[in-house]
């Protein structure tokens, strides 16, 4: 058996990467594409590899040089018009060769894990093509499957449906060719194919032609949970490299993307809290129904947004603004309390901690006084609370509620209590209840409303759109307060047009699927305690109750929470998240937090999780 490498293109979507080289020697995580693959390949036992070159070539010669000399036998062709033709004519330069043995024709922009290789190799059919099932991030040859597993069809961009993509798969670019099959089918084609239609062309065109003579010459081999990767632009590079990082860099490289893991093949994110059973699927349908007038429409101005959002979560107009996310509004509101500080002697604000950053990140170290609970499970009450603050000089207070990471939980009753005690102080409470759907008899603990918000005008509540109802990708928040002072700052410091068109009708249909809401947060709450039930029999694992999306988790000798974290990632693809160096956890113990999704996902995180254990 022989390899051929196509290594001819210029990769202009690369950039600076490929000035002054060929996409093959980009390094990825300090290591070069071609020497990963040849480096893989070297471990068959293969008469030769050809590579094919253009763009960059000489220098692609040189590098290579003699350093797998022993190793290896390269043998070198050129393409010559690589900057006219496509791959079709580099596979065609060596159409002779391709006749002369078995082959494994591979594209050099790929990066794969070490067990694609022997996977294709060893299986035991001539004719062979990797897949992987369809996903969103895919570009190129998609193919569909009989239920043998013979390529029936490879689907052209011009033919590419989006109501099919459940049946389609991607070709993963690598291919077992006998060569029988070179001989009789793929070369003759090749050759035809070529004269009628010219050289600036895909080859796997040639294998689409052969497919339709319907005698199952080329089976297809989906490759599951391996992971790869096609690098095709800078953002295929960054993704690559979180993909293929080592263990000292992994963690890094994924917690600092901030989101977008559903570029990640089948990665399951339990990072990401939100409600795993809204939007209803009738929600979606009626969102996608929209899809063309949200997308080419303007959305509407600060103004006709604050009655929408009015009316959507029940608040009066004078009351409440919405948010390009809960984000922007904690910016505004933190800066905010920084203008009052000139004209306020001292205003220092109230935290607690372990907490949701984005608070405290956005003030002043200086003029923060932080409540730390004195207990393992981190639980507090809104009478610590009290008896902390009390003689302390602050001028305003937050409270996330349920806390995260700890899901810690106070009564509406208690933060009322709590509330009136600001009130009599004159400081200023900020209640962050974007969890507050998750907790347990969740319709009569928010603040959400005119009563409560003019009973306490001190008080603000922050609600996160995304968390509960299931739509970060809308980036929707909103805060109210009977502060109308306040209100109209924060109304005067974000942007007129601050929310888009999608997230603008969410909250105009949403009454009309609120039953769905309350119907998904009751589900919610069962399995939430099912799965805190079966975290609870990992031996490796204390686990704290909690009334939001997630649970803090003390993760006990002998593994730490990164060993666990790069376990489940790089076994299983499951991203979690290790708390441990959190601002307010025990720095002497290890921790993690694990948000709560739907059963089939929990499910699968639990069997993971015992596969340590088994160990």
């Amino acid at each position: 058996m022989q390899a051929i490498i196509l290594a001819a293109g210029m990769g202009r979507r690369l950039g600076d990467y490929t000035k002054d080289n060929t996409k093959c020697m980009v390094p990825v995580n300090g290591v070069r594409l071609i020497d990963r693959l040849l480096g893989q390949l070297a471990k068959q036992q293969l008469n030769r590899v050809i590579i094919v070159v253009g763009y960059k070539g000489k220098e692609l010669r040189e590098y290579i040089g003699n350093r797998y000399d022993g190793v290896v036998n390269i043998e070198f062709a050129e393409n010559p018009v690589y900057d006219k033709t496509n791959n079709i004519y580099s596979l065609a330069i060596v159409k002779d060769k391709l006749q002369e043995d078995d082959t494994l024709l591979i594209e050099s922009d790929l990066i794969f894990s070490d067990n694609i290789i022997p996977m294709i190799v060893n299986a035991p059919y001539p004719n062979l093509a990797l897949v992987a099932k369809y996903e969103t991030w895919m570009d190129g040859t998609m193919v569909r499957l009989d239920e043998e597993q013979n390529i029936v069809n490879f689907i052209s961009k011009d033919a590419f449906d989006y109501n099919d993509v459940d049946s389609y798969y991607k070709t993963v670019n690598i291919y077992k060719l006998s060569k029988q099959f070179s001989q009789q089918k793929y070369v003759p084609f090749l050759d035809a194919y070529t004269k009628a239609v010219g050289n600036n062309e895909y080859y796997e065109n040639v294998l689409r032609i052969i497919s339709l003579l319907n005698n199952h010459d080329m089976k297809a081999l989906p490759i599951g949970q391996e992971k790869w990767y096609e690098i095709d632009d800078k953002q295929d590079l960054d993704i690559a490299e979180a993909l293929f990082a080592d263990e000292k860099d992994v963690l890094r490289k994924y917690y600092g993307r901030y989101g977008g893991f559903w570029r990640f093949p089948q990665m399951l994110d339990f990072c990401y809290l939100v409600n795993p059973y809204f939007p209803s699927r009738r929600m979606k349908d009626e969102l996608r129904a929209n899809f063309d007038t949200l997308l080419t429409e303007y959305p509407s101005g600060m103004k006709v947004n604050t009655l929408i959002a009015s009316k959507c979560f029940g608040v009066s107009e004078p009351y409440i603004v919405p948010g390009n996310g809960a984000a922007e509004l904690i910016k505004v509101l933190m800066e905010d309390a920084s203008d009052l500080s000139p004209h306020t002697s001292n205003f220092k604000i109230g935290f607690t901690r372990p907490t949701f950053e984005e608070y405290p990140n956005r003030y002043d170290k200086d003029q923060q006084v932080t409540f730390v609970p004195q207990n393992e499970d981190y639980r507090y009450t809104a009478d610590d609370l009290m008896a902390f603050f009390g003689d302390k000089d602050i001028r305003q207070l937050m409270v996330i509620n349920p806390d995260n990471p700890s899901g810690n939980f106070i009564p509406q009753n208690d933060v009322l209590r709590l509330a009136q005690w600001c009130e009599d102080k004159g400081i200023r409470l900020v209640v962050d209840e974007s969890f507050v759907d998750f907790s347990e008899d969740y319709a009569h603990n928010s603040l959400l409303s005119d009563e409560l918000l003019e009973a306490y005008p001190h008080m603000a509540v922050m609600k996160s759109i995304s968390k509960s109802y299931g739509v970060p990708g809308l980036r929707l928040g909103i805060l109210a307060s009977a502060d109308k002072e306040l209100i109209a700052r924060i109304k005067k410091d974000v942007s007129i047009w601050n929310l888009n068109s999608f997230a603008e009708f969410f909250m105009q249909i949403y009454n009309k699927h609120e039953k769905d809401y309350q119907r998904a947060c009751d589900k919610f709450v069962k399995e939430r305690a099912d799965f805190y039930e079966k975290l609870c029999q990992i031996p490796f694992f204390r686990v704290m109750p909690s009334q939001a999306n997630y649970f803090l988790c003390e993760v006990l000798p002998p593994y730490t929470a990164s060993e666990i974290v790069i376990y489940m990632l790089k076994q299983h693809n499951i991203l979690t998240r290790d708390c441990s160096l959190k601002t307010g956890l025990d720095p002497n113990k290890q921790y993690m937090r694990i948000a709560v999704r739907n059963h089939e996902d929990n499910t699968r995180l639990v069997e993971g999780l015992r596969a340590i254990t088994a160990k």
